[in-house]
């Protein structure tokens, strides 16, 4: 079964607790501290896998972690690292926060791999927290708690141009007409019922379509099978609409075109603004009397006045197709070529920014231009945040000002060109 959406859960892995032990040797009574650090928590890890073309894996198993990392040992052994869990998905799988619907990436175009939660940072041994004062250190960092979130899928299709239209029109034969696509074609409603991709080769070149289930009345609104895909016409630059000419259920087909148009609109008004072409079908179907005005002249009259190129064609014989696909082919050398790529709205480590933990603003009493600020906030920031990335540390800028820290900072009376330390990283401040 064709599958465009998933609900997950992922867990990124947990870092390793620092280890807490001293050195125990011949002739060395009192040997130091040599416990350990801890090894850092496996990454959850998103990649497109050019094989696949649906999300069905994710509808069987639904729950993913990665391995946490494990705890130092004695004789200063570091931990090892916990494995990273790697999602497979087809490209043009937008990932969204379940709970907001805000999209945390989209596997598209140049991003092949994402990155979508890290493991925790491994904890120091007590080696780390031996000083003159303080020679036998019993204490250890615990690693970094895990970070988990429920984030949906989406498959959006990634194709060119996008065939819409009231359920069996004759998309599916138009289709099979242009492609080598092999879609299920039959006379009822909804036999469509996954998004179809084909390849189209013309003499000026060629492009991707994409059959999208039939859209009725209230697709926008829940109504019917058609919203299910309306998403797979997101990334299409260029709309063919094709209408029953001949009108063979009752129809008419202008007051189609306005219905779906008006579908598409209230759906997503970029989408309806998008260029579009008629595909005026069935047209070895119309028989009109003598005096009576063809369908044909009445689409044209209606829409090639308003920019909206009408095609009377027969999927059937091939009657008019040429010429349509043509005329698809220039619009969409007239289109823009960037492909439709969905920027990031929720970032997962922001959850750290609104989390109560508590955390402390004190200024050194040996040297009043440090202030240090330390705590669990801080501890597990710090736990997930790269400083030597660029977005890492826009991260922690970011972290420090909604956080409500640099206010506190401020309250303390800190000046530009103090220091901020925190858990052995020193900043200079400045506004």
């Amino acid at each position: 079964m064709f599958a465009d959406r998933a609900r997950i859960f992922i867990r990124a892995g947990k870092g390793g607790d620092g280890h807490v032990s001293f050195r125990r040797e011949k002739y060395v009574p009192d040997g130091g501290p040599d416990g350990g650090d801890g090894g850092k928590g496996g990454d959850v890890i998103f990649v497109v896998d050019e094989g696949l073309n649906t999300l069905t894996d994710f509808r069987h198993i639904t729950k993913y972690r990665a391995q946490d990392g494990e705890p130092g040992g004695k004789r200063n052994c570091h931990g090892a690292n916990g494995a990273d869990v790697v999602l497979k998905v087809p490209e043009g799988t937008v990932i969204m926060d379940a709970e907001s619907g805000k999209v945390i990436a989209d596997m598209s175009g140049e991003n092949k791999r994402q990155i979508v939660l890290r493991g925790g940072r491994g904890g120091k041994g007590n080696q780390h927290y031996a000083t003159a004062t303080m020679q036998v250190p019993k204490y250890a960092q615990p690693g970094q708690p895990a970070q988990e979130l429920e984030v949906l899928l989406e498959l959006k299709v990634i194709a060119d141009v996008g065939l819409v239209g009231f359920p069996n029109v004759g998309k599916s034969t138009f289709l099979s007409r242009v492609t080598n696509a092999q879609p299920k074609i039959a006379n009822y409603h909804f036999t469509t019922l996954s998004p179809n991709l084909g390849v189209v080769d013309t003499e000026n070149g060629g492009f991707v379509i994409a059959d999208i289930p039939g859209l009725i009345e209230g697709a926008s609104e829940g109504v019917g099978l058609g919203h299910e895909f309306l998403r797979h016409i997101e990334r299409t630059r260029v709309i063919i609409h094709i209408v029953d000419a001949a009108s063979t259920e009752g129809r008419d087909p202008i007051d189609d075109i306005y219905k779906i148009n008006k579908e598409l609109e209230a759906y997503n008004p970029e989408i309806a603004a998008r260029p579009q072409v008629i595909a005026a079908n069935k047209i070895d179907c119309i028989y009109t009397e003598d005096g009576e005005e063809s369908p044909i002249d009445k689409l044209k009259a209606e829409f090639e006045p308003k920019g909206i190129q009408v095609y009377p064609i027969s999927a059937v014989s091939g009657q008019g197709v040429r010429e349509l696909l043509f005329h698809v082919k220039e619009l969409l050398d007239s289109c823009p070529q960037e492909p439709v790529v969905f920027e990031q709205e929720f970032f997962p480590e922001d959850m750290l920014i609104g989390e109560n933990l508590p955390y402390t603003v004190e200024q050194s009493p040996e040297n009043p231009t440090i202030f240090v600020v330390e705590g669990p906030k801080i501890e597990k920031m710090l736990g997930y945040t790269n400083l030597d990335s660029e977005k890492g540390f826009a991260f922690f800028q970011k972290f420090l000002k909604e956080g409500g820290i640099l206010e506190e900072l401020e309250k303390a009376g800190i000046q530009e060109g103090d220091t901020v330390r925190m858990y052995g990283f020193d900043f200079d401040y400045y506004k």
